[in-house]
């Protein structure tokens, strides 16, 4: 049993961002969940990344029973609205349970396009921290070269957060093990199997495997065997082979503690 704790099926399914499924989209979105489920990935979190996205996401969610959402603002989808769009997440969140709501995210700090605002990305990664804590569920925290204001902004709220993830981890050793200790569950997906990544190879093969949880990001950053093309959340299990020779433990267990981590980090069983 595996769960996919990151992926954007609503993305796959469509070719414009921002703009609600319509229900061919949404028949080929529960297929795709229904396919990863018979290879054995019985949960998926399709997280959201705008507010439309994250109501594709919820949509996702309600016509499949292997699927939950997140909601969030992505740091680089944070329009002049963002403020309006967080209120209009609070109120998804007052049907948490009928919308399949199992976290807040993806939010956080992404300083790699140029013209981004800090303060912007600062505030709405703070609301949204506090959104999350207010409703006890999931954080799932973006962060591309912006190592020390993301640590920064966590830090604020060391001790509180117990239910966390940094998606698709990508930094050091020291970073890993900082939120380790405050309580973050590494992302780890298909980049680790690059042939440049050793650093996270390290990281990978020197926490302990009860501090990984497993995603595909799909349909983005595929494994290596199959870079130029679509990711998919059947291919979690790929993922979970490779940790488990990289590691040199059986895939079960690989299986059983990132799963069990999932389960706890989002509620779900």
């Amino acid at each position: 049993m595996f769960i996919d704790t990151h992926c954007h099926i609503n993305m796959m399914v469509k070719k414009n961002f921002d703009v609600s499924m319509n229900k061919e989209e949404l028949h080929h979105a529960v297929q795709i969940a229904k396919t990863a489920y018979d290879k054995g990935v019985t949960n998926i979190i399709n997280v959201g990344t705008s507010l439309i996205e994250s109501k594709n996401c919820i949509a996702i969610a309600q016509a499949s029973p292997s699927v939950f959402a997140t909601i969030g603002i992505h740091p680089n989808d944070l329009t002049d609205n963002w403020k309006a769009d967080i209120q209009d997440l609070k109120g998804l969140l007052q049907n948490k349970e009928k919308n399949k709501i199992a976290g807040i995210g993806e939010c956080g700090l992404d300083f790699h396009y140029p013209d981004y605002s800090i303060k912007r990305q600062k505030d709405a990664f703070k609301m949204q921290i506090e959104l999350a804590l207010e409703h006890n569920i999931a954080l799932v925290v973006h962060t591309r070269d912006a190592r020390d204001e993301t640590l920064r902004s966590l830090e604020e709220f060391k001790g509180q957060i117990t239910k966390g993830i940094i998606h698709c981890f990508s930094e050091d050793l020291d970073f890993a093990k900082t939120v380790i200790d405050w309580n973050f569950a590494l992302g780890i997906g298909g980049t680790v199997t690059y042939p440049k990544n050793n650093e996270l190879r390290k990281v990978v093969t020197t926490v302990p495997l009860e501090s990984i949880v497993l995603e595909t990001d799909a349909p983005f950053l595929p494994i290596q065997a199959m870079r130029g093309k679509q990711n998919d959340p059947q291919y979690i299990v790929t993922i979970a082979q490779y940790i488990a020779e990289l590691c040199e433990q059986e895939l079960a267990t690989v299986a059983q503690k990132t799963t069990t981590r999932a389960q706890q980090i989002f509620n779900i069983k």
